[in-house]
C-alpha cells in the first residue's frame, strides 16, 4: 500500500538526485556540487535511499518538538513583566530590559512572537522607500556635530513638557549632549554648547536646520546684522555653523531623536524620574549607555576638537550681544530700560561711543566698553510694549499668562453682593460685606 509522504522542496530536489545516481546517470562529485553537499554526505544519502526509499531522504525532526523551544515558565515570566512593568516597551527594548535586568533567556525574535500573540505589539507596514542621496560620515570625531531640539511627552506626564536638545557626532554616531530646557532659545543651546565645549573642546562645525536661533531666514533692509546671536557667539569661537537644506539632510540626528522618544522616556519611567532636574542628572548615564550600544568606530583615529584658550572667554561670548551709542547725558536703551552710565571722567569722553550691552541667562546686565565694563544704574524703566513672537516661543509665551488663582474660600467676593430683590430680604450679613454699604 502506497504510503503518502510529505517533503519540503529540498527534499524533492535530493529525491531527484538520488534516483539518478542510484541509475548511475550522475557522479557522487556532481550530485555533492548539485546539492551543495560534500561527497560524503552524498553517500550518506544514498544509502538512506537504497534502504528506505523516499522515506529515508524526509527529516527526522519534522512534527517534533524543537530542543531550543521556551519552557512554559520562561513564557510566563516574560509575559507579566511584558504587561505589567514593560508595558509599552518595543520589542527590541523590551528584549534588553528581559536579558539584562530580569536575566532570562531568550531570542528577540521571540519576544517580538510573544507580544504580537498577546497584542502588544503590531507590525508596522513598510514605509515607501524615499531614495536620498547617500552622505559618507566624517572621518573625525569632532569634525561636524549635528544638533536638533524635540519638543515631546518626554516624563509622560510626570512633569510639564519641555524639549530636548541634542548633539551627535556624525563620524562616530555618539551623543555628546543631551539637555532637558523649556525651550529652544539662544540661552538654552548656549548653556548646552558651553557645558559640551567644557568637556570635550571646541568641534570644526555644527550641523542644523533653518531655524532662526542659527540663520537669519528673513533679512530686512539696512544695517541689520546677518548672524543671529548664536552665530555671532560661534563666530567668536571659529567654530562653523552650517544650516541643512531638508530634513533628510540631517538625517542622522533625525533618526537618533525618534529612538530616543522611543527608550529615554521609558528608562526614565523604569527609574522614578518625575522632573527636570532628575531627569538632566540621568542623562550622562543613558548617554554612556547608549554610545556604548549604537556608537562606531571613526575612520580616523584624529580628535579635530580644539581645546579652549584663555582668550575663549565663554562667559561673555555666550550672552546676547547688542550695540547701543551712549547719548549726551549718558544713557543708552535696551529692553525698554534706560540705562545711566556713571564715570568719573569727563561726560563728553564718552558721548556718542559706541558700547556692547551683554545680557546672561540669569539677565545680568553687563555694559562693555572698548572691552571692559562700565558702572551703571537703571535710570527709567518703560511699560511693556506688544513684543515680537516666533512660532516656536509662542506656546512658552502664553503659558507665562497664567489666569489667575480662585479666591479663597472666605474672600469677600464669596460673600454675596447686594442687589435689588436682596434689599427686601430679611437676610443678615456679615458687617464686613460690601452689600452693607448703603446706597442713595
Amino acid at each position: 500500500m502506497d504510503t503518502l509522504l510529505k517533503m519540503s522542496t529540498k527534499e524533492l530536489s535530493r529525491l531527484e538526485v538520488m534516483q539518478k545516481l542510484s541509475e548511475k546517470r550522475m557522479s557522487q562529485k556532481e550530485a555533492g556540487r548539485i546539492l551543495s553537499l560534500s561527497v560524503r554526505q552524498v553517500k550518506r544519502l544514498l544509502k538512506a535511499y537504497r534502504q528506505q526509499g523516499a522515506a529515508g531522504l524526509v527529516s527526522k525532526h519534522r512534527g517534533r518538538r524543537s530542543n531550543n523551544r521556551l519552557s512554559a515558565e520562561v513564557k510566563r515570566k516574560a509575559l507579566n513583566l511584558l504587561k505589567t512593568k514593560y508595558q509599552g516597551f518595543g520589542p527590541t527594548l523590551a528584549h534588553e530590559k528581559l536579558v539584562e535586568k530580569e536575566k532570562l533567556k531568550l531570542s528577540d525574535e521571540s519576544v517580538r512572537l510573544l507580544m504580537t500573540e498577546e497584542g502588544l505589539w503590531k507590525a508596522r507596514k513598510a514605509k515607501k522607500i524615499s531614495v536620498h542621496q547617500l552622505r559618507e560620515r566624517r572621518a573625525c570625531f569632532g569634525e561636524l556635530v549635528q544638533i536638533d531640539g524635540s519638543p515631546h511627552d518626554w516624563f509622560e506626564g510626570r512633569a510639564e513638557a519641555c524639549v530636548l536638545l541634542v548633539f551627535i557626532d556624525d563620524a562616530t554616531g555618539q551623543l555628546v549632549q543631551l539637555r532637558f530646557v523649556e525651550s529652544e532659545s539662544f540661552f538654552s543651546y548656549a548653556e548646552a554648547a558651553e557645558s559640551y565645549f567644557r568637556r570635550y573642546g571646541k568641534p570644526v562645525a555644527f550641523y542644523s536646520d533653518k531655524n532662526s536661533i542659527f540663520r537669519v531666514n528673513q533679512p530686512s533692509a539696512g544695517t541689520s546684522p546677518t548672524l543671529t546671536q548664536f552665530g555671532r557667539a560661534m563666530q567668536e569661537l571659529d567654530i562653523e555653523i552650517i544650516c541643512a537644506n531638508t530634513p533628510q539632510a540631517k538625517g542622522r540626528v533625525e533618526r537618533v531623536i525618534q529612538t530616543l522618544q522611543d527608550r529615554l522616556p521609558k528608562e526614565m519611567r523604569l527609574r522614578g524620574i518625575h522632573s527636570w532636574e532628575a531627569g538632566n542628572a540621568y542623562l550622562p548615564e543613558f548617554m554612556q549607555d547608549f554610545n556604548a550600544r549604537f556608537g562606531e568606530e571613526p575612520r580616523s583615529a584624529v580628535d579635530a576638537h580644539r581645546p579652549l584658550t584663555p582668550k575663549d572667554d565663554l562667559a561673555r561670548i555666550l550672552t546676547w550681544q547688542e550695540t547701543r551709542s551712549v547719548s549726551k547725558n549718558l544713557t543708552i536703551q535696551f529692553e525698554k530700560v534706560v540705562y545711566q552710565i556713571q564715570t568719573n571722567r569727563p561726560s563728553y569722553a564718552l558721548r556718542n561711543a559706541q558700547v556692547t550691552v551683554c545680557l546672561n541667562a540669569q539677565e545680568e546686565v553687563t555694559i562693555l566698553y572698548n572691552g571692559r565694563p562700565l558702572p551703571y544704574s537703571i535710570y527709567h524703566q518703560q511699560a511693556k510694549q506688544a513684543q515680537v513672537v516666533s512660532a516656536k516661543q509662542l506656546d512658552l509665551a502664553l503659558q507665562e499668562k497664567r489666569l489667575p488663582s480662585k479666591p479663597a474660600p472666605d474672600h469677600p467676593w464669596r460673600k454675596g453682593f447686594a442687589t435689588p430683590l436682596s434689599r427686601h430680604k430679611n437676610v443678615t450679613t456679615p458687617k464686613s460685606d460690601i452689600s452693607t454699604l448703603e446706597i442713595r
